[in-house]
């Protein structure tokens, strides 16, 4: 029997009571020992088995971690100040995509897709229904069309680099969009497969690393899907969507990883604003020459280093022997990090996988990983786009030539290790 004790009032005025009877989940009888067991890469839906990821119900989980990514916390925040009742359910009335996509032969491949769930958009319209009420399901895709308004959109169409539509291009600068988010889902034995990594030593490390936070990754070899706390992707996509899977039609990509600095507030020590504005004016172009453009953002602040330790680089490379240097770039970055780079773009491709994109006109990117990490993964990229020389801001100069000499693709020169080290960013 628990022992209980009051807790702070709900938004309705109840009292909800807090439970000190807790069920570990490293126990077996813990977690998922009625739940539909995940069949993954299963030709339909039905086959594969929802995922069962609320904290409502231990009995009825199937997977290891909680629904939410890193909001997850903040649920648990509301819910310990009394502010969310933890048995809430939610309505998923009317909330279905806008937009269906798939399913497409990748969706059945167990090595193809392994970080996100390609059924995750269903749940609402067909997997709710089909599967049993003490199932608590919720969506880890969410699919949705939208009005974006970027400043220099305005700018391009003043130029006549842009041409107003009406249709994707508003004359307002509106760009119309349909846009998805996605939550990381993570089938553990073929991550492990990906990384080329042993699964029971990703599982034991995901382990420590967590500080002891998901004790069935050592204990229920059973779990094999995984909700890490981590940020997601979001996708806009411009045009056509039938036009992601027909190689006949144009189809332009920009994979960008989140810089918050530059992306939100402007910083102009890096090219990633600039570069994601030339991104969405080659989809926009892509998409009026019947095709579609996309752009996927992925939730990777500072090369997944954090924003902090970004900052910390940024530090080190502007009060170094000398200042900021193109030479210098990615050794600051190693000595403050361990790392120069922890992205992981191997499982990038996932998500392109999931719109079953298979050839890519247009890859709006210089970076060899990411160009790598879409190749290796069966899509074929038929032209890369650099960043024009004249979008590089001018405290950004010392990473673009950087990143060039360490193999990023450019259609210009490298410079020689010389003239590299007399690429300076500006002082404070």
């Amino acid at each position: 029997m628990s022992n209980e004790q009051p807790s702070a009032p709900l938004s309705n005025g109840q009292v909800k009571s807090k439970p000190r009877h807790i069920i570990l989940t490293s126990h077996h009888n813990g977690v998922g020992t009625k739940t539909t067991p995940i069949q993954w890469g299963a030709p339909d839906w039905r086959d594969r088995g929802p995922i069962v990821g609320s904290p409502r119900n231990h009995k009825y989980r199937n997977v290891i971690g909680t629904h939410g990514g890193s909001y997850s916390v903040y649920r648990a925040l509301a819910v310990a100040s009394g502010r969310l009742d933890p048995d809430h359910r939610a309505d998923l009335t009317n909330t279905s995509p806008v937009v269906h996509f798939g399913p497409h032969p990748s969706w059945s491949d167990p090595d193809r897709i392994v970080s996100l769930d390609p059924y995750g958009a269903f749940v609402a319209e067909y997997m709710a229904p089909h599967f049993p009420e003490d199932y608590d399901l919720r969506p880890t895709i969410a699919i949705t069309r939208a009005h974006i308004q970027i400043p220099e959109l305005k700018d391009e169409i003043a130029k006549g680099r842009l041409e107003v539509d009406g249709k994707f291009l508003k004359a307002d600068g509106n760009l119309v969009v349909t846009k998805a988010a996605l939550d990381p889902v993570w089938y553990l034995p073929g991550i492990a497969k990906r990384l080329e990594v042993d699964e029971s030593d990703l599982r034991h490390i995901l382990f420590q690393q967590t500080g002891g936070m998901f004790p069935e990754l050592v204990t229920r070899r059973d779990l094999q899907v995984f909700l890490p706390p981590i940020g997601g992707t979001t996708v806009y996509i411009v045009g056509d969507e039938s036009a992601l899977t027909d190689p006949s039609k144009p189809l332009a990509v920009r994979v960008h990883d989140e810089c918050n600095g530059s992306d939100v507030f402007g910083s102009d020590i890096c090219t990633c604003r600039p570069y994601l504005v030339h991104g969405i004016e080659v989809c926009i172009q892509a998409a009026q020459a019947g095709g579609a453009g996309v752009i996927v953002y992925c939730r990777k602040e500072g090369r997944a280093l954090g924003e902090v330790t970004k900052f910390l680089v940024y530090n080190a490379r502007k009060r170094q022997e000398g200042g900021d240097r193109a030479d210098a770039y990615f050794l600051r970055t190693e000595c403050v990090a361990g790392v120069q780079d922890m992205r992981f773009q191997e499982l990038m491709p996932d998500v392109l996988h999931w719109l079953g994109i298979t050839k890519i006109d247009q890859l709006v990117s210089m970076s060899n990983m990411k160009y790598d990490a879409i190749t290796n993964s069966g899509i074929k990229v038929v032209q890369r786009i650099p960043i024009p020389p004249d979008m590089i801001p001018p405290d950004a100069q010392v990473e673009i030539e950087a990143k060039k000499a360490a193999g990023y693709f450019s259609d210009s020169g490298v410079l020689s290790v010389e003239e590299l080290s007399q690429v300076k960013g500006r002082d404070y």
